[in-house]
């Protein structure tokens, strides 16, 4: 899959490098930051849009992202649907994972579910959560992901 910066230019490195290059600049700066990573989709006619993104953020300055859609040519339920935004998620922050940890930022697995049991993707949070939090992950969900349910969602559309 193609990596992209928000703007929509093409990552051309390994994303791993990506990464690294942009925690060795902010390292350099002395600013800090923290990783979440988060995926939206959309149900479109004959196909399911997905998009997930790496957000950097920078504590007390803003932040920026890179972005990877890709479109799933099949249908499926809404928990389906939620357990496959976090598996795209959760293999996005595996192949980061050694860069993260040698240079020990933080990083977070935002999910687009809902805390609330009355919104339909309440039916996925406790799978989410223990293979997010079984992988070695923190969980965060809604209303505080802003990485899926705001910068993914936003993509998304």
């Amino acid at each position: 899959m193609i990596w992209k910066t928000y703007a929509g230019k093409i990552i051309e490195e390994p994303i791993e490098l990506a990464v690294e290059q942009v925690i060795e600049h902010f390292k350099g700066e002395n600013q800090r930051i923290k990783i979440c990573i988060g995926t939206d989709s959309s149900v479109k006619s004959g196909h399911i849009d997905m998009v997930t993104v790496i957000l950097f953020y920078v504590i007390g300055n803003g932040g920026f992202m890179y972005v990877k859609k890709q479109k799933l040519q099949t249908k499926m339920s809404m928990r389906e649907r939620m357990m496959a935004e976090v598996t795209a998620s959760i293999e996005t922050a595996y192949l980061i994972h050694p860069v993260i940890e040698k240079n020990g930022v933080d990083m977070e697995i935002h999910a687009d579910i809902n805390k609330d049991s009355r919104f339909q993707s309440n039916q996925a949070l406790s799978d989410a959560m223990g293979y997010t939090k079984g992988m070695g992950y923190v969980f965060v969900s809604k209303p505080d992901a802003f990485a899926s349910s705001v910068c993914a969602d936003r993509l998304c559309q």
